[in-house]
């Protein structure tokens, strides 16, 4: 009946989460608010953990990529699980440093670092930096030189492997703006510019080639294409890399139709291809790193909102507003991503309406959903949007200065805030006059 495992009904008829009655969290903490299951982000964090030990004999890293959802609860629930950490900016990096996270599990993303964050980098001696480009290649070396200090480094590499998945979320193929290009020596070119560099250490290669992906083929065959890419540098250069970072982008059920492959079954079929690839080149097995995390916090959240206003215009459609919108989820705007939606009040009855679910915000385009099946639906009640535990709160804006929700979390049955609600102060505290 849902799209996660964690979501249910009780004897009120009411959707639960985590087994807590989602009106009551509502009546508590007022809405929008932000719900997420935590023993659902450490079941899925030890699912991903334990693969690493089935298929590669322990000999790889899984790494939360914290562009997901990222705050201080969040990094320590990773840090406890045993994860290392995928950052793709300073404050990212300054958040998991908030945690006392263990700063050689952490990979250090982006196409286009700043100096800044290349410093704090090597301040914080950041396992490794995921170098994008020769520009930052150059400018690190330079840095780490200033600093008497060596920077590890991978390379982001364009594996040229196209996922299926929407446009604005692919960045395996030649045209992104991430990476070096196999195609025309850009990435070898790299490769041998950073083995000559005194303050550089290359430990090996970074791919990713898009999110939200149902098929197990493309990352069977990124896989392969890198490897055979560091058997080219073993043989130009003799130098055998230890760490292949395959990324990410497991997709998850955000509708019923979605049929997801188990994470196990992506994890147990690219090790085949690996094992089968480094045999074939003859290579040995390198360190293999993973980074979920769409797939772990994306179906432990949902999001809770007051229906206000319910308009129907007559042929055309009907449109239930709620308190929040684009502000608070911005990915039906940016790539109309498709949910579920629910009233948390009704959740026993069935889905016998046809809606637009709409934001408050000042525009037109601002809206959660279009035709959706939903109980009926009236101003009071409380409408649950499912899957939101991904890209949601990480996204959210102050547009129209709407101050962000708060995030709940839930673990055996109690709840506590992660994540403040902003107030109207917080909303002007930078403003000078």
């Amino acid at each position: 009946m849902f799209v996660s495992d964690c979501l249910g009904v009780n004897e009120h008829g009411h959707l639960t989460i985590g087994g807590r009655d989602t009106i009551e969290l509502a009546q508590r903490y007022g809405t929008p608010l932000y719900v997420m299951d935590e023993n659902e982000i450490r079941r899925a964090c030890a699912s991903y953990k334990g693969s690493i030990e089935r298929y590669y004999g322990g000999h790889g890293l899984v790494t939360y990529a914290s562009k997901a959802f990222c705050c201080k609860a969040i990094c320590k629930i990773a840090m406890e699980e045993g994860l290392g950490l995928d950052v793709v900016s300073i404050g990212e990096l300054y958040t998991a440093k908030s945690v006392g996270f263990p700063m050689d599990k952490v990979f250090f993303h982006g196409n286009n670092k700043t100096p800044q964050e290349l410093l704090a980098a090597l301040e914080y001696e950041v396992g490794q930096i995921v170098v994008d480009n020769l520009v930052e290649l150059e400018q690190l070396n330079q840095l780490a030189a200033s600093q008497k200090k060596t920077a590890n480094i991978l390379f982001r590499v364009k594996p040229g492997v196209e996922a299926h998945t929407h446009k604005f979320i692919r960045t395996g193929q030649i045209d992104s703006k991430f990476g070096l290009a196999l195609e025309g020596g850009e990435a070898m070119r790299a490769v041998l510019e950073a083995i000559k560099m005194p303050n550089i250490h290359l430990k090996g290669l970074h791919c990713h080639i898009g999110s939200q992906i149902f098929d197990i083929e493309p990352f069977q065959e990124s896989a392969a294409v890198m490897l055979r890419f560091l058997a080219d540098i073993k043989k130009e250069t003799g130098k055998e890399l230890e760490i292949l970072d395959l990324g990410g982008g497991f997709g998850i059920k955000y509708l019923e139709e979605h049929d997801p492959v188990e994470y196990d079954q992506y994890m147990k079929k690219v090790s085949q291809t690996v094992g089968a690839v480094c045999q074939e080149l003859g290579l040995n097995t390198p360190f293999i790193v993973i980074e979920p995390g769409r797939s772990i916090v994306g179906p432990a959240g949902i999001t809770l909102y007051t229906v206000g206003a319910v308009k129907e215009i007559p042929n055309v459609r009907t449109y239930a507003s709620v308190d929040g919108g684009m502000c608070d989820n911005p990915r039906y705007i940016l790539y109309q991503s498709e949910y579920e939606a629910l009233v948390a009040n009704k959740a026993s009855q069935p889905r016998s309406e046809k809606i637009t679910l709409a934001g408050k915000c000042c525009e037109s385009g601002d809206l959660i959903g279009e035709g959706m099946m939903i109980q009926p639906v009236q101003s009071g009640d409380i409408v649950a949007v499912l899957a939101t535990g991904a890209y949601n709160y990480s996204m959210s804006s102050n547009y129209n200065r709407i101050p962000r929700p708060p995030v709940v979390m839930l673990r055996d049955g109690e709840d506590r805030v992660v994540v403040k609600a902003e107030t109207l102060e917080d909303l002007i505290r930078n403003d000078l006059l």
